[in-house]
């Protein structure tokens, strides 16, 4: 308003005002030894990223980039199950974006343009920058003390870095002075704020005889209002020169302190969070890292086998513990934090690549040592991938935990258990132990025949899968399927016994050869065949059909059961004549849920079969993992430690007048009926599969069935020729 009675160029604040000549030269010096002391410890990350295997991660940069930009600006990674803590992220953000965007402004003008005589920090600019400031310096500091609320008084135990993987005497299982990181960090920006309104206060009792400062006070409404209450408190002008001198040094190398610490604290995360980002796969859930089969060795064994992309991830971890948080294998109390081992390797590659010399010889990652990832870490993995969907800053645990598996795998260190059903799966192409001939035994149950795709074209072709086809409860869900498919007329047909399992698990076991051998074979089975499209009722072999085959030429259309009865039903081809009065809730699994995006069919075809849906309280891609993937379900559970399932079972147990857990997966229905009876519930509510249901509304479930073989001696049926 008082702009007009004033020359412009007056309006402004003078950087270096009554700063002997010595002062100025001694804050430029410490300046450029604050930037050299940032710039070396950059020149240090990248080069320990260098060590690293070369990934092209970053390819094609400029769409990858833009992707970043909307994620890191938008916050939505952030706030994802944590709202509270993303909106005061939020504040510190751009809080803090805003106050460095300020000082490099400031920077601009005295030090770039200003030898040249090119000023534009005056005037209606400075003082609407001003107010900027201001409103940046509270959200800063608002958003500060929220985090330090959230670590002190909320106390959450994500955040306490207890490590499920180390017992206490152990030389890694302390992790405190991480808390002191954390702390100091806190402090270091509110201290750094907080002395910039002091400072900017000082100054307006300071110069309060000045029109050009006085008159325009209020364009700095924070800093005011501190003046006017140290004027309140008896501070003249002399005082709060003297005051604002000491507040200029302190603040200015707190600050530039602050910067050249960057690439070695914490702080980093600000850029590592955003290369980490920029990577990402985004179909890092659904498939697993190629390799070479024919390699002298594959996986991940020594520090230098990790790519690029992964040491950068390794640092982008900002420890908030949601992985740690979501991991089932750690609910369970299996010595397995998604957390815990990024921050493992981590220390490991800062203490052993970040150095200008390397040690000699390769550095193990699998051990007993000092940060090595036990393999009774890798091995308590479900493969559920609740890590990757949660992280904000774009982490691929599971990936990597699946390439030090892959060494396990070369080395014979895994699980006795493993080591039949590999030979099984090798032999005869399940996970059961069963003879080939007898995966189409279900068949017999049937009053109709089915197809054999290998000999007739189809529509559709059913890729039945190993538990659906041989265990006796997933083998009731299958003979439902069949009926409801033939009761509606579909032109569908199954391998009979020359189907294989898909793999998807024998993959993420680490068996790399045997994955691809089971691929290779089961393409070329699927590609001698005619058929429109695939469908399954195992989200497992969904997935590695999908995504997994078209690495090795296997490109199909293919159709989770779920998402096909819900367009079956939708488009009035599936005549659902009963309405369920059943309360139920259902449990996503995983491979479908959260890995491929699949929630909402199953919950559709609920709703139109007229049942009463209570959510369970961690659902859709925060659904919890009934605890069989990733071959788990292949390996006996320690009797000390608490099943995923139970604890999914007890979540259910929950809900009041509930009747049914629905699930949609074999693997799903194994383990959840075990975790009913685990935990007490079986009296009280029963386990079924989606498909079990529609055949209840359909009105198939009194067909009798014909009579079986007895003692099973007959030949299987081969279907309609």
């Amino acid at each position: 308003m008082f702009l007009s009675q004033h020359d412009p160029e007056n309006v402004t604040r003078i950087l270096f005002q009554d700063f002997p000549v010595w002062m100025v030269v001694s804050f430029y010096i410490i300046g450029f030894l604050a930037i050299g002391v940032f710039l070396y410890g950059v020149w240090a990350q990248i080069r320990k990223y260098r060590r690293g295997v070369r990934s092209g991660a970053w390819s094609p940069f400029w769409p990858r980039f833009k992707a970043m930009v909307a994620t890191v600006l938008s916050h939505r990674t952030i706030k994802r199950r944590a709202p509270a803590a993303g909106r005061m992220h939020v504040w510190i953000f751009y809080g803090f974006a805003l106050l460095f965007i300020g000082t490099s402004i400031i920077t601009l003008d005295q030090d770039i343009t200003g030898p040249f005589g090119v000023h534009f920090w005056y005037g209606s600019f400075y003082l609407v920058f001003g107010v900027v400031m201001d409103v940046a310096g509270v959200a800063l500091i608002g958003g500060l003390l929220y985090m330090m609320y959230r670590r002190k008084w909320l106390a959450l135990p994500k955040l306490d870095y207890a490590r499920p993987d180390r017992e206490p005497g152990d030389p890694d299982y302390d992790r405190s002075w991480y808390r002191r990181e954390d702390w100091a960090f806190l402090w270091s920006l509110i201290i750094i704020a907080f002395t910039g309104f002091l400072l900017e206060a000082s100054r307006v009792v300071w110069l309060q005889g000045d029109p050009t400062v006085w008159d325009f006070r209020w364009h700095a409404p924070v800093g005011t209002s501190v003046a006017y209450v140290m004027m309140a408190l008896g501070l003249g002008p002399e005082g709060a020169g003297d005051l604002r001198m000491g507040l200029w040094w302190f603040h200015g190398i707190l600050a530039l302190t602050f910067v050249a610490l960057i690439p070695y604290t914490k702080v980093k995360h600000i850029f590592t969070a955003m290369g980490s980002l920029m990577a990402r796969d985004p179909e890092g859930k659904r498939r697993m890292p190629p390799a070479d089969v024919e390699a002298e060795r594959i996986g991940i064994n020594y520090l230098g086998d990790f790519s690029d992309k992964y040491l950068l991830n390794l640092d982008a971890c900002t420890k908030c513990g949601r992985c740690h948080e979501a991991c089932p294998a750690n609910a369970a109390g299996y010595p397995l934090s998604p957390r815990d081992l990024v921050l493992s390797l981590r220390e490991m590659s800062g203490d052993k690549l970040s150095h200008a010399s390397m040690p000699e010889g390769p550095i193990e990652v699998i051990g007993d040592g000092v940060n090595m990832i036990r393999p009774e870490t890798l091995w308590a993995c479900r493969t559920c991938a609740a890590c990757i969907e949660i992280c904000p800053v774009g982490i691929e645990h599971l990936p990597m935990i699946v390439e030090m598996r892959r060494t396990l795998i070369e080395q014979g260190e895994f699980d006795p258990m493993l080591q039949p059903t590999l030979k099984s799966l090798q032999k005869s192409g399940n996970s059961l132990g069963e003879s080939a001939r007898k995966r189409p035994r279900w068949t017999r149950k049937l009053d109709f025949e089915i197809k054999d795709a290998r000999k007739e074209p189809v529509d559709v072709l059913w890729y039945v899968g190993d538990y659906a086809s041989f265990d006796p409860r997933s083998q009731k869900v299958t003979i439902a399927f069949a009926r409801i498919l033939n009761a509606i007329g579909i032109d569908f047909g199954i391998l009979f016994e020359a189907e294989q399992t898909a793999g998807n698990d024998v993959r993420r076991v680490g068996e790399e050869g045997l994955f691809q051998a089971l691929a290779e074979a089961n393409i070329e089975l699927l590609d001698s065949c005619e058929f429109k499209t695939i469908v399954t009722t195992d989200p497992h072999t969904y997935n590695t059909v999908k995504n997994e085959y078209p690495e090795f030429g296997g490109n199909y259309e293919i159709e989770h059961a779920s998402s096909m009865l819900e367009r079956l039903i939708r488009e009035g081809k599936i005549p659902t004549p009963k309405n369920l009065d059943y309360r139920v809730t259902y449990h996503d699994p995983c491979h479908l849920g959260r890995i491929n995006d699949g929630a909402e069919p199953p919950r559709q075809v609920l709703g139109r079969l007229g049942l009463d849906l209570v959510e369970l309280p961690r659902n859709r891609d925060n659904s919890f993992c009934c605890g069989a993937g990733g071959g788990r379900i292949w390996m006996a559970e320690p009797p000390e430690m608490k099943k995923p399932a139970e604890l999914r079972a007890a979540e259910a147990a929950g809900i009041d007048g509930l009747d049914i857990l629905v699930v949609n997966c074999p693997k799903c229905l194994n383990m959840m009926e075990d975790g009913v009876k685990g935990t007490g519930n079986e009296g009280n509510f029963r386990v079924m599969e989606l498909i079990e249901l529609v055949e209840e509304a359909m009105g198939l479930t009194d067909e009798p069935e014909p009579e079986g073989d007895g003692d099973g001696t007959e030949t299987e049926q081969v279907g309609a020729a």
